[in-house]
């Protein structure tokens, strides 16, 4: 059974407005998208929205040559969403916390210009389909 302010959450549009513009790599308006929605929670969906907009400024910071800014919120975000459900507000958290230790990994290294897709919010039943190649 869903936490009630988890279920309201699914049934905002805000969210998917946010999830969204996370998705299109709009990483300034899902911050703001997701922080708003947080401001309003105290649950435990909080952590997970606050892990998700840190998520996405680290990217932000990325875009805009701030690389230690990057690491910190990026690593930030990891740090909050590791003990929330994998499954939280219907998202598969495992995967955007792989593609997102990625990044973590790079920012860490020597490398300049890491070759990395951005993280993306996928639902959590695509974790459990199998992959057609």
């Amino acid at each position: 059974m869903l936490d009630p302010e988890e279920s309201a959450l699914l049934g905002d549009a805000r969210l998917g407005a946010a999830i969204a513009q996370f998705n299109a790599g709009d990483w300034y308006g899902c911050h703001d998208s997701f922080e708003e929605l947080w401001h309003e929670t105290a649950g435990p969906t909080r952590p997970v929205l606050q892990g998700l907009l840190q998520i996405a400024v680290g990217q932000l910071h990325l875009e805009r040559g701030n690389r230690r800014g990057a690491t910190i919120l990026t690593g930030e975000g990891l740090g909050r969403l590791r003990d929330c459900p994998q499954d939280a507000l219907g998202l598969d958290l495992a995967a955007v916390c792989r593609s997102a230790g990625l990044w973590l990994q790079a920012l860490q290294g020597p490398e300049q210009n890491p070759n990395l897709e951005p993280p993306r919010l996928l639902p959590a039943r695509a974790a459990s389909q199998p992959s057609v190649d």
